[in-house]
């Protein structure tokens, strides 16, 4: 993805969803993650949803927020998150109501996450639609981003799961692929197989043959058909949450909770019920989208020098190119002779690294709680 100026993800108010309210459009970001190839800028107290990471004043949460403020009503935007992060929501969110902001005791991946929004939601509306999709994505054409939701809800009956597919640009090895059946007439393509991060070689393969789309993990659905999904498909899940409907809306929804997510199994809707299901689609889009999953990735999409340097703080560079360097300390960095480097200078945390090699961020953080206990996590 090229690099794009920050002042595009300027907010148009005048943007708005059609059919909203003959179609009951629920919005449901999903905000419990920890950031882990983040760190050390993500922390567990403050992970990168909760991050000014974009310098627009505004978190990747709040930025997700107001997306869809302006066309759907408050009562149908919904949070859920985990419930350590009770305050910064409370702090960031003031405008959501508190029956809005799901909390969840444990990381049990997207499926009971997604189960929990939408037992609650048919409590108050059976024939809603949800709109789901993570907290920390950027998104940089907008209009066209709801236009293709729009798309999606318009596509929504008792049985169709729509998942958003990203017309791809690159063979990115960091992304999962939906290999779609092309239909020139109708923008729900059927979805043929799912694929998780690829091998370069795979991912060349897929770009070449035109049929395979990146997987944003948003999806949209009615509540009858996501429940019915997981009553065909996830059916202890579906029996758990289904336990709850006196629940939900109560002083005891926190208790039920608690005991629904002591014994729901981690796991992912994709693994749970998109590749299992009938009846699952995408809708192809091409709206200046990132997942913002690591640094590289923060780094594509931010305003660089000359040198292709993203440089945010006090420092000088001689004959560097293609680095990431943040300082949030008072200190100067001076360097010289890198390529392709991270440095991301805290008060507490010095990081210097290959800023491509996402994956060995999981190892700095285990390593670093195992022998610095967490104080740095």
């Amino acid at each position: 993805m090229k690099s794009l100026s920050l002042s595009k993800l300027i907010h148009n108010t005048e943007i708005s969803l059609r059919n909203i309210m003959n179609k009951n459009l629920h919005v449901v970001i999903m905000a419990g993650g920890t950031g882990t190839r983040f760190w050390p800028y993500s922390r567990n107290d403050k992970p990168k949803q909760f991050i000014d990471a974009l310098g627009t004043g505004r978190s990747l949460l709040q930025m997700t927020y107001d997306r869809f403020a302006a066309s759907v009503p408050n009562e149908n935007i919904w949070i859920v998150s985990n419930e350590i992060y009770r305050d910064l929501l409370s702090e960031q969110l003031p405008e959501l109501r508190q029956d809005n902001i799901l909390l969840e005791p444990l990381k049990r991946n997207t499926a009971p996450c997604i189960a929990y929004a939408a037992y609650k939601i048919k409590q108050q509306d059976p024939n809603a639609i949800m709109a789901v999709l993570p907290s920390d994505h950027v998104i940089f054409k907008e209009e066209k981003f709801l236009e293709v939701i729009n798309t999606a809800v318009e596509g929504c009956d008792d049985q169709a799961l729509i998942t958003i597919g990203i017309e791809p640009n690159r063979p990115e090895t960091g992304y999962g692929y939906i290999q779609y059946l092309d239909d020139v007439d109708n923008p729900l393509k059927p979805v043929k197989t799912f694929t998780e991060k690829p091998e370069l070689d795979l991912a060349k393969k897929f770009l070449e043959s035109g049929d395979f789309v990146w997987n944003a993990g948003i999806f949209v659905w009615s509540v009858k058909a996501i429940i019915s999904a997981f009553e065909k498909h996830q059916p202890e899940l579906a029996e758990t949450f289904e336990e709850g409907k006196e629940q939900y809306f109560t002083e005891n929804e926190a208790s039920f909770i608690k005991d629904a997510y002591a014994v729901s199994k981690s796991v992912s809707i994709d693994y749970a019920i998109m590749e299992k299901a009938d009846h699952v689609n995408v809708v192809l889009g091409d709206f200046g989208w990132s997942d913002l999953g690591s640094w590289n990735a923060l780094h594509e999409i931010k305003e660089k020098d000359k040198d292709g340097n993203v440089l945010e703080g006090d420092i000088l560079t001689y004959q560097s190119k293609d680095n990431y360097i943040l300082s949030k300390s008072k200190r100067l960095i001076v360097a010289e002779g890198l390529e392709g480097y991270l440095i991301a200078d805290f008060n507490d945390v010095l990081l210097i690294c290959r800023k491509e090699d996402s994956g060995i961020f999981r190892e700095f953080v285990s390593d670093v709680k195992e022998q610095k206990g967490d104080k740095f996590i």
